[in-house]
Order: C-alpha cells, then sequence, then structure tokens
C-alpha cells in the first residue's frame, strides 16, 4: 500500500518542537511575571523601611526635641539666676532685702540643678536597668512614715495649684526590705504626673494597703485622664499620649518607663486604669520581705537627699508682694514656677506681674485685663504658645498687644512658626535678660509710635498721616478697629445720650477693655476721643459761619451751652463765640 506521511509541519517532532516552544513561552511569561512581582515586593519592602526609617527620624527628632525642653528649662533659671549675681548682688555691704533676693536665687539654682540631675539620672539608670548591672541599696525599716513623707514634700506645690493632695494608709506601720532612693524616685514619678495632669480644684490621693503579703501603692487623680488606645503604651520608653489638653511633647516620656523598670527590679507589678475626663489610677504592688538589716528610719530619710523637682517655696512669697500699679501690666504665661520666678525677677521693678500657668487661662486673663506687653512658653497644657499668639492676634480686643514667645526649640523652622503665628519676637530658652528686656523696649517704643500715628488718625483733618513702612502693617490690622470707632462716633455723637457706656455697647468690650485699648493704640481715652471730636465737629459748623453757637453746643450733643463754652476753651484756647462772629 501507499503511505502518505503528514507534512513536515504535522509530523511528530514539529508537535514536539511546538510544544517545547509554547513551554518555553509560558516558562518565560511565568519568569517575567514571577521576576516583576519580586520586583514589586522588594520596592514595597523598600518603601516600608524608608518609611520606618522616617518615622525612626521623626520619634528621634521629637525625643531630641522634649529632651531638650527638659533640660533647657532648668538651665534657663541656673543661668539666668548665676548672671544676676555676678551683676553685683554679691557685695560686702548687703541689704537685708538683698539677702532675701541672693537666698532666693540659691534657692532656685539649687533646685534646678537638681531637676537636671534628676533628667540625666533618670536617663543613666534606664540604660544600667537594661543592662542588668542597676543594683538595689535594699534596707530593712519602716516604709509607711517614709512614703508619707514624701508624698507630703509635694503639699506646697499642690496648695499653690489649688490641688487636693492627701496621703492615707489603712496601715500604721509596715517593716519590710527597700531602696529608699528607688522607691521615692516611683512614688515621686507617680505623684509628679498626677499633679502635671489635674487641673485647679481637682484631688490626688496616695493610698497606701497590704494584700496577701504585697504593699499595694495606689496613686489616683481626678485629672484629665488617658484614652484606651494609649494605655498598653503609656509605660514605654519616649511614648507620649497626644492629648490637646496637655502641654504638647509633654516631658520626655522616659518617666513612668523608668518607673517600670524599677518596680520591676524590685519583683513588683505596676498597672494603670484611666477614663478621659474623669481621672487615672495607678497601681504599684511591691513583695513584702524581711532580710535586710534594720535601719531607723530617720537615717534613710535625712540620706535619700529628697529633692521635689515641682516645688518651689518662694512661690507664695513672690505672688505676696505687693506691685506699683503705676506701672505697665505685664502678663507672663508659662508652666514651669521657677521659670515665672525668674522673669520676676528680672521685671518686677518696671512693671506690674501677671502670671498664667497655662495658655488657656492665659488667653482669658489677657482678654479680661488687656495688659501692656505678653511673654509666653509655647509648650504648654491646655493651649500652646501658638495657639495664644493666634487667639489673642485675631481679636480685636487684644490684638495690639506686643507678644514675645520663649522656647527650648531654637531651629529657624520653630522661630519661622512662632513668627508666622503672630508673635512679635521669638527668644530660645536659655534667653539673654538683656536680649529680653531690649526686646521688649523695642517692642513697647514701636506701640508708641503706633499710638502717635492713630492719634493724629482720630483727628477731623482733611490729611492722613504718612505711614511709616515699618508698621504698615501693625496700622492695617488695628485700623480695621480704629475706622469702627471713628464709623459709630460720627453715627452717634449729635445723641446728647451717647457716651462712653453706649460705645463700649456698641464695640461689645467692658469699659476697662475699651480704655486700655484706646490708650495702648491712640494713647487717648474712650471719653476723651468722643468729647475731642465733638468739639473738633462744632469748631468746624461754627468756623463755617451759618451756625450760632447755642445751634453748634445742641448739635453736637452738649445740652448746655456755658459748659459747652468752658471745655471749648480748655480745649483750642479760645472761645467758641469769637469763632461764630
Amino acid at each position: 500500500g501507499i503511505t502518505i506521511l503528514p507534512p513536515w509541519w504535522a509530523s511528530w517532532w514539529a508537535y514536539s518542537t511546538y510544544f517545547i516552544l509554547l513551554m518555553a513561552v509560558a516558562y518565560a511569561i511565568f519568569y517575567f511575571f514571577k521576576k516583576r512581582i519580586r520586583l514589586q515586593q522588594e520596592l514595597k519592602m523598600k518603601f516600608e523601611e524608608a518609611n520606618r526609617l522616617k518615622e525612626l527620624d521623626t520619634f528621634k527628632s521629637q525625643v531630641y526635641t522634649n529632651l531638650t525642653h527638659e533640660f533647657r528649662t532648668p538651665l534657663t533659671v541656673i543661668l539666668g539666676m548665676t548672671n544676676q549675681l555676678e551683676a553685683g548682688t554679691w557685695q560686702n555691704k548687703m541689704a537685708e532685702k538683698d539677702k532675701g533676693k541672693v537666698s532666693n536665687a540659691l534657692k532656685l539654682i539649687e533646685n534646678n540643678g537638681k531637676n537636671l540631675l534628676r533628667l540625666i539620672n533618670q536617663l543613666l539608670d534606664l540604660s544600667k536597668l537594661e543592662s542588668k548591672s542597676f543594683k538595689l541599696q535594699l534596707r530593712q525599716s519602716d516604709i509607711v512614715p517614709y512614703l508619707r513623707y514624701v508624698t507630703e514634700s509635694f503639699q506646697s506645690y499642690a496648695n499653690g495649684q489649688n490641688l487636693s493632695l492627701r496621703f492615707y494608709s489603712s496601715l500604721e506601720t509596715l517593716m519590710m526590705d527597700f531602696d529608699p532612693e528607688q522607691i521615692k524616685q516611683v512614688v515621686t514619678n507617680l505623684i509628679s504626673n498626677a499633679l502635671k495632669f489635674t487641673s485647679s480644684g481637682g484631688d490626688i490621693l496616695v493610698k497606701l494597703t497590704e494584700v496577701e503579703g504585697r504593699l499595694g501603692i495606689q496613686v489616683t487623680d481626678t485629672g484629665i485622664g488617658i484614652a484606651q488606645e494609649d494605655l498598653p503604651y503609656i509605660f514605654d520608653r519616649f511614648y507620649q499620649t497626644d492629648n490637646t489638653t496637655t502641654r504638647v511633647a509633654q516631658g520626655t516620656g522616659i518617666g513612668l518607663a523608668h518607673t517600670q523598670e524599677l518596680v520591676k527590679l524590685m519583683g513588683g507589678t505596676i498597672s494603670v486604669e484611666s477614663e478621659i475626663g474623669r481621672g487615672t489610677s495607678m497601681y504599684v504592688h511591691l513583695p513584702i520581705t524581711n532580710n535586710q538589716p534594720v535601719v531607723p528610719n530617720h537615717v534613710h530619710i535625712t540620706a535619700s537627699g529628697l529633692s521635689v523637682p515641682l516645688s518651689n517655696p518662694m512661690l507664695k512669697e513672690e505672688m505676696a508682694a505687693e506691685s506699683d500699679t503705676t506701672l505697665p501690666q505685664m502678663l507672663i504665661i508659662e508652666d514651669n514656677p521657677d521659670v515665672v520666678t525668674y522673669l520676676k525677677s528680672c521685671l518686677e521693678n518696671e512693671y506690674q506681674i501677671m502670671v498664667a500657668y497655662n495658655g488657656k487661662i492665659g488667653i482669658d486673663k489677657a482678654i479680661e485685663l488687656i495688659p501692656d506687653f505678653i511673654i509666653s512658653d509655647v509648650m504648654m497644657p491646655e493651649k500652646d504658645g501658638y495657639q495664644v499668639c493666634d487667639a489673642l492676634k485675631n481679636d480685636e480686643r487684644t490684638s495690639h498687644i506686643p507678644i514675645i514667645l520663649l522656647t527650648a526649640k531654637a531651629d529657624a523652622a520653630s522661630r519661622l512658626a512662632g513668627l508666622r503665628r503672630g508673635a512679635d519676637a521669638y527668644l530660645a530658652k536659655p534667653f539673654n535678660v538683656e536680649e529680653l528686656l531690649l526686646q521688649i523696649s523695642v517692642l513697647l517704643d514701636n506701640r508708641r509710635r503706633l499710638a502717635t500715628y492713630f492719634s493724629k488718625v482720630l483727628k477731623i483733618s482733611q490729611e492722613l498721616p504718612h505711614r511709616d513702612p515699618g508698621f504698615v502693617e501693625a496700622i492695617e490690622i488695628e485700623d480695621a478697629f480704629i475706622s469702627k470707632v471713628k464709623s459709630i462716633i460720627e453715627a452717634k455723637y449729635p445723641d446728647e445720650d451717647f457716651a462712653l457706656p453706649q460705645l463700649c455697647l456698641e464695640l461689645g468690650m467692658s469699659r476697662s477693655q475699651l480704655f486700655r485699648k484706646m490708650k495702648a493704640v491712640t494713647d487717648t481715652s474712650p471719653s476723651d476721643l468722643i468729647r475731642t471730636y465733638r468739639l473738633t465737629k462744632a469748631r468746624t459748623l461754627l468756623q463755617n459761619g451759618h451756625t450760632t453757637v447755642a445751634e453748634a453746643t445742641y448739635h453736637v450733643g452738649f445740652k448746655d451751652p456755658s459748659y459747652f463754652s468752658k471745655i471749648f476753651f480748655e480745649e483750642f484756647g479760645i472761645l467758641p463765640g469769637s469763632i461764630s462772629k
């Protein structure tokens, strides 16, 4: 028979070739997509790694910023007080008053030196705790009176902040092994946090109990509380809760981490319960052992070198000092009592000093009192310094007040941020007191020049005064307020019942607010402005020659022509009758 062979493209070896080629193409496609997916994964991993590194850099930057702030505050006081002492306070023949100031200055230097040492020791202790090289110095003694003593050392500060601090123990005595210095660190950190985050009028309770052979130390406050999502992380090193009612970047973030490590080293446990707006409770439980030699209480109490970082024994004395009411008013918005005391020592002879210990209270005080000048910290509870600037510079009652911001953030970006938010000047801690005084002097001089400009604007004349190029922005900010005042007086001056109360009502300001605002911006009181405006209008009418004195009197809102003639003569040195003739 005849066998018909298939064409070459349909032969078995052709099909084998097709299959091999198809497999090669499939493998090439598979390899291409596999490589592409691997590249995508590598890119994703690199992107995630870059993000992690960026977050780490941000975290490190924040940590360094917080540490810098915590170090700069005591350094500001230490260096400032040292400069004051070097400037001439030390003299052989020293007045009694100067001796008291030197004593106070030395106490401030000592307290802030201890605070700085405490911060550094906490950082060093953390590294030792991690490396397991930290050793407790245990001794056996009665822990109850010691913890009462530690708690009561905060009492004066708590009273100064209008806070109730109580110590309660269900135990009269409890002999146990403990390291006085480290147990003091634990309790001090817990009480300091409770005081720091509890508003005026709140309560802090330190309570001791014994449960199943363990000492329970409970510190409860009625403060702002901690959000539930933050609770698992508050003992992490450098972790800080993001709460708008606290100071931005509050503290260093090492206090509770240090406390937890110490409690663990003591064989104990620490836990927390909290609710936003209701308060926080910290619980420490330590094992009770009696293995060490007994030591009397007075030995370890005095040897512990108790230093309370927040207490300020000079604060009440400073607050009680009377100020000269003829001096310009200075509002200091600062949450650190030592810095407040230092600023007072620099400024109290030149200004009436008022103090607000957080940004929110500072804004309220500034609006109520309309001070001549404001010095504000940046990092504060409730509202920070930037928010203070925003609020006051955008309120027509306070927009004219010069504001200097003081902060540990000395970088250019922070300075620009402060200036953009309306600050008139920005000084980094530790600041030079001469630079501060010079900045205040320059800013107040600028305000006087601004007042001179607006005092001319308020006069009824055809020609406006020349605008100083350096004050164009300041003039524009206040111009809206001055224009409003002028338009109200222009509309109401013929009304004989129109006076200061009606002007206050129209502007929505109190008498004192309007008076201080007008004196600051125009160097003229509101009552004098209304009277001068009416008299100037009357003189214009009389000069036109178509109005009698009596008619001019009634037209500009005066009731008595003889009284009108008297004050007209006081204002212009000429009787109105001589003009109308």
